[in-house]
């Protein structure tokens, strides 16, 4: 029963309290005074225990004549209505309720509304049936019910119910499902406020397992949303399973249904997270949908929860490199072969082959690279990347040093540091204005650079790294690497910073130093290759070997591959579950790659049914540069969202990007399929209900009569008069005689 505990008597409740705590306190006080005329036994704990049970009995007789009652708010007959929720997503329609474990979990709830719980409850009030999956609708009888909603929105459900019901007087909310919400979050606090303020208690009767005996179930895959064509990805699939802990089973990654790349793995005990790392190609350009996925299991339960796609826009952009080399060397020329068959990858060089000659390479225009390494942002941030080698940091003037710093920090671009007998701490950079590019802290001195011959070998983080994987198998990559043919040089790179990563690490002797280092800084990367002798790798290795251009392709692609245009597209999901709403964002900048807060920034959203709308992008308050674009996918399937954005400067056309995402429906209903029992037990622990399990449910219609909300009335019940009372006055009187004589002090 719930109500509120209450004294009726007249005098107030902390006399009550202090004559309880002078009553025990003076009982102890003549216990205590004499206790030398006490019998022995009753001189130690006895006779706390003698004291204890006294004065409670004094005071649960200063509390009886306080006439103690409680009040209970109760709905009247006839004048509430019960809103009863039952839940018709497809969820609902899996077979693992029911005594024998085959009834679906939606015949299940039906037949507890009709086995007597639905008729005691009309008994006494008016009662409402609503059918819940994206939304609740009102069903004239039960037969309604199918289990065919394509979504379960519980928070939604509940929101629009308080709503649509203000004017009416519901007693309480009775919610028969598996739990299985598909909104980010679970019961959201708006909805939880208009039910704490309809003072409305939720029963919720839990259907359906709790834990699947045989199944396997890919919880989130992570995966860049963007990537350079034929480029090598990484996705992290997370999953976990139950009734196969210890056996095998097959990753696979599908492009449009065609298997890419297929893992076998070692399953992790039952329930537990399972995370693994997958390298695959992205293939040529264009707007794709890969899916990540375990191959299905002999008896499991349900297989359409082992997979998930994900949207991915590949790119042929072409990418510009400015590689800077103070000398010629083996490095330069092996560096610029590795690119000639990357078509995504263009190097543009400037070789200084005298004191005041420089040999370019790769070049769109005569014009450029005339007067040597720019001076001007829109000269420089027209690359995405660059390479510095053999070069001293005095080559460059102080405003070329700064304008390199901007480069990364303001334009976003990737800048690469090589080994070299005039790089890094032997060409001054440790001292120069751009020291804080680097990912170490160079040496103090000098003499750096070694004519001596070094290994290398991966770290943890190089051996998860796309950018260092050689052959796809983890543990092969690592051995690969350890097989790679000595480099005949090294240089000193210090100590990397903190936030830096190490990649691969340089054996000399009983030493290891760091190789490959890198860092993020402002929008851009930072990387540095402490040798000029990976030359050596193509040249010692067999005739057809791919490891050293394999390398260099993935390093430059990592310098370029997220190097920011002026307009930058994003969205608040890449895959929209049952609701079409999402928000697309824009990042805009000028030439000179300062926010454009004056732009006038579209959408252009192709998708399904060859549907074609342009969408105006506004300001965000609280960026400048920044856009954003309220939209709605009203049908299933895949979208491509072109913004481009136009300047009122000399520069009209700013540029353009593209996102792409998937609007799915019906698909989250077959993932978090078992009965969230947590989720129920908690929304009605915090409304004022309670939970139930389905055999419980022939009590419901009389205890949900307590419940201050709709229209109700406040009885007071007695307790003095209670049988109990009087059993526990004479309980407490016996017990201690029966200690006395136990004691042999009566």
């Amino acid at each position: 029963m719930k109500g509120r505990f209450v004294l009726l008597g007249r005098w107030p409740g902390w006399v009550l309290v202090l004559l309880a705590v002078l009553s025990a306190g003076g009982l102890g006080w003549l216990m205590w005074s004499r206790r030398a005329e006490a019998a022995p036994k009753l001189r130690g704990w006895r006779g706390g225990v003698v004291w204890g049970l006294e004065s409670v009995l004094i005071a649960l007789v200063l509390l009886l004549l306080w006439e103690p009652a409680m009040t209970v708010a109760e709905l009247s007959s006839q004048q509430n209505i019960i809103a009863v929720l039952v839940d018709d997503s497809r969820s609902m329609g899996i077979a693992d309720s029911g005594g024998d474990g085959r009834q679906t979990r939606e015949a299940s709830a039906v037949k507890a509304l009709q086995d007597g719980v639905l008729a005691g409850l009309q008994k006494r009030f008016q009662t409402r049936v609503y059918r819940l999956d994206a939304k609740a609708m009102q069903a004239k009888d039960l037969g309604e019910i199918r289990a065919d909603g394509a979504a379960t929105h519980i928070s939604d459900g509940l929101k629009q119910l308080a709503a649509e019901t203000s004017d009416l007087p519901v007693g309480a909310v009775v919610l028969l499902t598996d739990g299985a919400e598909n909104s980010e979050g679970g019961v959201g606090r708006e909805t939880m406020n208009a039910l704490r303020n309809r003072r409305w208690p939720v029963h919720t009767v839990g259907f359906g397992k709790e834990r699947a005996a045989h199944d396997v179930e890919v919880d989130d895959v992570s995966v860049a949303s963007r990537a350079m064509a034929d480029s090598r990805m990484v996705a992290t699939v997370r999953f976990h399973q139950r009734g196969y802990a210890g056996g095998k089973a097959t990753l696979v990654v599908r492009d449009a249904g065609k298997p890419m790349l297929s893992r076998e793995v070692t399953l992790a005990p039952d329930g537990a997270m399972q995370t693994e790392t997958l390298f695959f190609h992205a293939g040529s350009a264009g707007a794709k949908s890969f899916e990540f996925g375990l191959m299905p299991l002999a008896g499991e339960e349900n297989v359409k929860n082992n997979a998930v796609t994900r949207p991915v826009t590949v790119s042929d952009e072409k990418r510009r490199i400015l590689y800077v080399e103070g000398e010629p060397r083996w490095e330069y020329k092996f560096i610029r072969r590795a690119e000639d068959d990357d078509k995504t990858v263009q190097v543009v060089s400037m070789l200084r082959t005298t004191e005041n000659k420089i040999y370019r390479q790769g070049i769109n225009d005569p014009k450029e690279l005339e007067s040597g390494f720019p001076v001007r942002p829109e000269d420089l941030f027209q690359y995405q990347g660059i390479i510095i080698g053999s070069v001293e940091a005095g080559y460059f003037t102080p405003s070329q040093q700064e304008l390199l710093r901007e480069f990364v920090d303001r334009r976003g671009g990737g800048v690469l540091f090589l080994g070299g007998r005039f790089s890094l701490a032997d060409g001054g950079w440790g001292g120069s204005s751009v020291a804080e590019l680097l990912p170490t802290s160079l040496p103090a001195g000098r003499s750096t650079f070694h004519r001596d011959p070094a290994t290398a070998e991966l770290t943890t983080s190089g051996g998860d790294s796309p950018v260092t994987r050689l052959v796809d198998d983890p543990l092969k990559n690592v051995e690969r690497w350890k097989k790679l043919t000595y480099m005949m040089d090294y240089q000193e790179a210090g100590t990397p910073k903190a936030g830096a990563t190490v990649l691969a690490d340089l054996k000399v002797g009983q030493r290891k130093l760091p190789l490959l280092i890198t860092q993020s800084y402002g929008r851009g990367r930072t990387a540095l290759m402490a040798t000029s002798g990976t030359w050596r790798w193509q040249m010692s290795e067999a005739l057809g070997d791919t490891a050293h251009d394999l390398f260099w392709q993935q390093l430059l692609r990592w310098v370029v591959g997220d190097t920011p245009g002026r307009v930058v597209a994003g969205s608040s999901a890449e895959t929209l579950t049952d609701d079409g709403r999402i928000r697309l964002t824009a990042s805009v900048r000028g030439q000179d790659f300062l926010p454009a807060a004056d732009a006038k920034v579209e959408a252009h959203v192709i998708g399904p049914q060859g549907l074609s709308t342009t969408v105006e992008m506004v300001p965000a308050g609280d960026v400048p540069g920044n856009f954003v674009a309220d939209w709605t996918a009203e049908k299933s399937g895949a979208y491509l969202a072109e913004i481009t954005a136009e300047g009122t400067g000399p520069l009209k056309d700013l540029g353009r990007d593209v996102v792409s995402f998937q609007r799915t429906d019906g698909v989250a209903e077959n993932f978090h399929t078992e009965q969230n029992r947590e989720m129920l037990e908690k929304l009605s622990a915090e409304t004022g209900g309670r939970y139930w399990r389905p055999e419980d449910l022939s009590r419901l219609p009389r205890e949900i009569s307590y419940s201050e909300a709709g229209v109700s009335v406040r009885d007071t019940k007695e307790l003095w008069n209670m049988p109990v009372v009087f059993l526990l006055l004479v309980g407490l009187v016996v017990t201690e005689w029966l200690l006395r004589r136990k004691w042999g002090v009566v």
